[in-house]
């Protein structure tokens, strides 16, 4: 009898199997986002999914440092690093093995990786430089409803672009293939991280302290004013900062008018460059003509954005009836010469791939604009295989899909089971290569 132990068939805790239908859905809306980011000249490009674990740590990607997937040493590697710690012991030995033992790590988004591909390739591509990026990445998380430990990121970037120039043309491709996906009424919210540091400022907090009023901030419409005030005095912040805070955005709250008036009482109570905000007035208008009413364009001042490397203008989109946003991104002028040593304007937005892709099967999307397929069924008792397959090259040069079966004895039930298949037309051979009568099922 044997001992070994079943392994489960079900995939490990954080991934997923996806079935054909949300395949189809992937492929086919990866297809359109890259057709209409290249429109705007934007080129494909890839990464390894593993980078050194010294890039990856070196502490560009926020609490993603936290939850990166380590690659151990192989071979001569490991076995010098395991012998050299055999005869120490100690809570600091450990550590020091567990900084020694792995040499690379899972990517944990694309902008890392594409900040090294640029700092090494730079000398073989075009100034400015606008790349797309489509593909997975790792992230060691708990895993839970809606959190992955491998999934799709979808990016475009723009190097070499000082002016907001790179911000208007991120935001009108993006917005572009949202509406060609499907999604309207959506809302561009944006802001700047020089305006976030401006308001910090004015309210009192202490500038060695604005990273942890953004992080408390960015949580303003999930546990309210009321939360974030809270949060705040539990870090030790000063009452009255705090106090300052929280009447700077009720008195925003209550300007009446579009957004960009929000943007300017900001402005004069804090002081904030003139530059920067005539600058996001720009872009705002921009985007905001460019919608055709189609979607929404405005200031949010609680918009802050998880990671620390953003250094200007940063913006999101909210899709109604959802609560979290289906797109971001914003301006990080110096990663590049963090490994470079030589400054390179950037700014990225990245579509939020995996929440795209649920909402359009919460809605039972079927793309549009594809070739159809079509169920080519035979007798193999009957018919000359050759004939079939002359049949099916023939329905495949009227543009169809086809996918060739032999009858089985419970037809209905084989037809039934087509549509799953993405099968929406049948033909039945009857032998004839010049009769092919196709029905739609």
């Amino acid at each position: 009898m044997s001992t070994d132990t079943q392994i489960s068939s079900a995939p490990q805790s954080g991934m997923r199997d996806f079935l054909p239908r949300e395949v189809r859905l992937r492929d086919w809306a990866a297809h359109v986002i890259t057709e209409v980011y290249e429109q705007f000249g934007f080129t494909k490009i890839e990464t390894p999914c593993l980078e050194n674990i010294a890039l990856l740590k070196r502490g560009d990607g926020g609490e993603n440092l936290q939850l990166i997937f380590e690659i151990l040493k192989r071979g001569d590697k490991l076995e010098r690093v395991l012998k050299s710690s055999s005869s120490e012991s100690g809570d600091e030995t450990i550590k020091k093995l567990k900084a020694e033992l792995a040499d690379m790590g899972l990517r944990f988004d694309l902008t890392v990786p594409l900040v090294r591909f640029y700092s090494h390739n730079q000398q073989n591509l075009p100034n400015p430089f606008k790349s797309i990026q489509i593909g997975s990445v790792w992230r060691a998380e708990s895993a839970q409803q809606g959190r992955y430990r491998q999934f799709t990121q979808c990016d475009i970037d723009i190097f070499g672009v000082k002016s907001e120039l790179a911000e208007v043309e991120l935001l009108q491709a993006t917005s572009e293939a949202l509406l060609k996906l499907g999604f309207e009424n959506f809302t561009i919210c944006l802001n700047d991280r020089r305006l976030l540091s401006s308001l910090a400022g004015y309210c009192g907090f202490a500038e060695d302290r604005f990273e942890s009023v953004f992080i408390a901030l960015d949580k303003l419409d999930k546990i309210g004013l009321d939360g974030v005030s809270r949060e705040l005095a539990g870090q030790g912040h000063s009452e009255s900062s705090i106090a300052n805070l929280k009447n700077l955005l009720v008195e925003l709250s209550e300007v009446s008018g579009p957004s960009e008036k929000q943007l300017e009482v900001l402005a004069g109570k804090t002081a904030a460059d003139t530059n920067t905000v005539e600058a996001l007035m720009r872009v705002i208008s921009i985007v905001k003509e460019a919608s055709g009413g189609k979607f929404n364009v405005q200031f949010e001042p609680s918009l802050v954005r998880g990671m620390g490397y953003y250094t200007g203008p940063i913006f999101e989109i909210k899709y109604p009836g959802y609560n979290y946003s289906i797109a971001g991104g914003g301006r990080y002028d110096r990663m590049v010469g963090k490994m470079s040593g030589r400054d390179v304007p950037a700014c990225g937005f990245s579509i939020g791939f995996e929440r795209i892709i649920g909402i359009l099967m919460d809605e039972n999307f079927e793309p549009q604009g594809v070739r159809e397929k079509l169920a080519l069924i035979f007798d193999e008792n009957r018919d000359n295989l050759a004939d079939v397959m002359k049949a099916a090259a023939n329905l495949r040069s009227q543009g169809y899909n086809v996918l060739v079966q032999s009858k089985k004895k419970d037809m209905k039930k084989q037809i039934d089971q087509l549509p799953a298949q993405a099968v929406s037309k049948l033909c039945l051979f009857k032998g004839d290569l010049n009769n092919l009568e196709i029905k739609s099922i």
